[in-house]
């Protein structure tokens, strides 16, 4: 029996709301209007033919969710500070509570070094770090090449290693 479309998109958001909500939070800087970025993309979703976007489904999500987010912050042009604890609760299984402070407090302290790079090094570094995307992914979210790419990975863990202090490297 053939997949029906709310099947599909069903299937869809279980397996990339969450880091498509991340990724859309990491460009905007907002919560709520990453929720509406990503509720918006999946929207999109269920006007498309299933068999077009079936085989690159997770690189057509981020896709339309990039555009839509770079979309917003054309539209209103008002950038505010990541709430990287917010950020940190929604995005995984909860550890323990002294652990999830302490985990909380490192992660916002290293988001503040984060946002000393330049804004491609980050980008990349989130989408390969935080998203697990592979080179081929993030050139087809980035338009940048594979070898831009690993520069600017290289580069931008090189410099996050010189700002970091001791007690926040690995």
């Amino acid at each position: 029996m053939p997949e029906t479309m709310e099947q599909f998109v069903e299937q869809a958001m279980a397996e990339y709301e969450s880091p498509l909500l991340g990724y859309a939070t990491t460009i905007l800087h907002d919560l709520d209007r990453a929720r509406d970025v990503v509720q918006d993309t999946f929207i999109r979703l269920c006007q498309q033919d299933i068999p077009k976007v079936r085989e690159n489904l997770k690189s057509w999500l981020f896709t339309v969710c990039r555009n839509r987010a770079l979309d917003q912050l054309r539209k209103d042009k008002n950038l505010q500070p990541i709430d990287d604890i917010r950020w940190q609760r929604m995005a995984g299984p909860e550890p323990q509570p002294d652990q999830q402070l302490d985990q909380e407090e490192r992660v916002a302290q290293v988001m503040k070094y984060l946002d000393r790079l330049s804004a491609n090094q980050r980008e990349v570094i989130l989408l390969k770090f935080q998203q697990g995307l592979s080179y081929q992914e993030i050139t087809a979210r980035t338009g940048l090449t594979s070898g831009n790419i690993g520069f600017l990975i290289h580069t931008g863990l090189k410099r996050l290693r010189e700002l970091l202090p001791d007690d926040l490297k690995p």
